[in-house]
């Protein structure tokens, strides 16, 4: 079979499940199984080369599991996040394009901050992305990340590990805050979180692909706010004066998390946008100096 007749084949597969991007998902797939990345796929593919039969049962099985709902990033084992390749496997939420505003927005909040010890907190690490994205971009910050998932931080210190110098990101396992010790428990310029968000009830009306994913990072409760409830809470206490909480949510959750930090006695500090214009993130200040 060429090159050609299986592209084709497969688009018309992917097509038939109803796969949003079925060339570009056929053009990765096989650009993974030949071993190579897709801009050297696209500038050396010729439709009439015959594919080799141990390379055409890879991209056939990658297929499959595409088919079968199984996200692209999860069968090629990394996806990209701020200019960085990130492994990724079924024990991390996938990193999106959204998260990086978030980032952007921390990154500009620390811009202003020149002080030597400034410290930032990842809560719900997932794969690292976020601390990981912040560190690469300020050497100079002491960052922290914690999970509650074993596996999740198992992946996180391998991007770090591929990333960063070693040693970058002190990794802790626990639920939350309480993952520190009382060592590391001072207080930070910077939280940030994507944390759970999704309410239990529209889990089973999600896409196969986003269901495949960790429920454990899905999952936030009757209204999606019961880990977002824990951190408002929680945050004060670990926030220096004038230190920034960002947190991560569906936009239809603004409000109820605007009031939840005005309860909790920060001082709010406006929405983050992210790519479609959407409230993507909410940001709040330790009110001080």
């Amino acid at each position: 079979m060429t090159i050609g007749e299986a592209l084709a084949e497969s688009k018309a597969l992917l097509s038939g499940a109803g796969i949003e991007n079925p060339a570009l998902d056929a053009d990765l797939l096989l650009a993974h199984a030949l071993g190579v990345n897709r801009s050297a796929l696209v500038a050396a593919r010729r439709d009439s080369d015959a594919l080799n039969p141990e390379a055409l049962e890879r991209f056939r099985a990658f297929i499959e599991r595409r088919r079968s709902g199984e996200c692209v990033a999860y069968i090629l084992e990394k996806k990209e996040f701020f200019g960085l390749e990130f492994f990724v496997n079924k024990n991390v939420l996938v990193p999106r394009p959204d998260t990086e505003c978030l980032v952007e927005a921390a990154l500009s909040r620390l811009a202003g901050k020149k002080t030597p010890n400034l410290r930032a907190l990842d809560l719900c690490a997932g794969s690292g992305a976020i601390a990981i994205a912040l560190k690469s971009q300020r050497p100079d910050l002491e960052a922290w990340a914690t999970d509650i998932s074993q596996g999740a931080l198992e992946v996180a210190k391998i991007n770090a590990a591929c990333l960063l110098p070693l040693g970058a990101v002190h990794f802790r396992l626990g639920d939350l805050f309480q993952a520190l010790s009382a060592g590391d428990a001072r207080a930070f310029d910077l939280i940030t979180a994507n944390a759970p968000y999704v309410p239990d009830g529209e889990i089973p009306g999600l896409s196969a692909e986003v269901r495949g994913e960790p429920i454990l990072a899905l999952d936030g409760g009757a209204d999606g706010l019961d880990i977002i409830r824990k951190i408002v809470a929680q945050a004060p206490r670990f926030l220096l004066p004038g230190g920034s909480l960002m947190l991560e949510a569906d936009p239809r959750q603004m409000p109820a998390i605007a009031l939840m930090l005005e309860s909790a006695g920060l001082e709010p500090g406006g929405a983050i946008k992210d790519l479609s214009g959407r409230d993507r993130a909410l940001e709040a200040f330790q009110k001080g100096d």
